[in-house]
């Protein structure tokens, strides 16, 4: 079988794209982690966001959302001084507004979870894309959704990066039809 061609044969994105991408999750705290990393890849390659994550796990204490929504300025400033993390420090302060973002969302729809995947009526969106070059950059789903948040205060949620992040977290599959790890080719 034909696999997705953009993982460029990397170890990291290969292990990225075989283990999670396109993955139906409710995870609290990896849908944080995912929001969290593709507002960073804003602008970047998603390999070199992943070359960091472990850099962004620790400084952002394994995306603890309770814990990133209190950070304080000065603790901002030292995460963008002391770990390997994309220095950007609009980026790096979204970190902390999202996650405050998240917990208000958590209050008013139990969790995060249920409330991303209302948009979809709790089921993933499973294209066929024949090739990589078929798959678009966003959709009517995602400009929704950056809509949505955006007027809930998240930042660096543009229609691309939440077409990227409901990738990232199973809420859409795109993998090729003929990858291996297309939902309907798992076992």
């Amino acid at each position: 079988m034909a696999r997705c061609e953009w993982p460029k044969g990397d170890e990291r994105m290969q292990a990225y794209h075989d283990e999670e991408w396109c993955r139906p999750s409710r995870d609290e705290r990896y849908l944080f982690e995912m929001l969290s990393l593709e507002g960073a890849q804003a602008g970047l390659s998603w390999q070199i966001v992943l070359s960091k994550r472990d850099s962004y796990q620790s400084a952002f204490h394994n995306f603890d959302i309770e814990y990133c929504a209190a950070l304080t300025d000065e603790a901002l400033a030292e995460i963008k001084e002391q770990h390997g993390v994309i220095k950007h420090g609009a980026k790096l302060a979204s970190v902390r507004s999202n996650a405050q973002a998240v917990k208000e969302i958590q209050t008013e729809f139990t969790s995060f979870a249920d409330y991303l995947w209302s948009f979809t009526n709790d089921k993933a969106v499973i294209n066929e894309w024949p090739s990589d070059g078929q798959i678009p950059a966003q959709s009517e789903l995602s400009v929704k959704l950056s809509k949505e948040l955006k007027k809930r205060g998240f930042k660096f949620v543009g229609p691309v990066t939440t077409y990227s992040f409901l990738q990232a977290i199973g809420m859409i599959d795109d993998h090729i039809i003929s990858c291996p790890f297309h939902t309907r080719n798992r076992k």
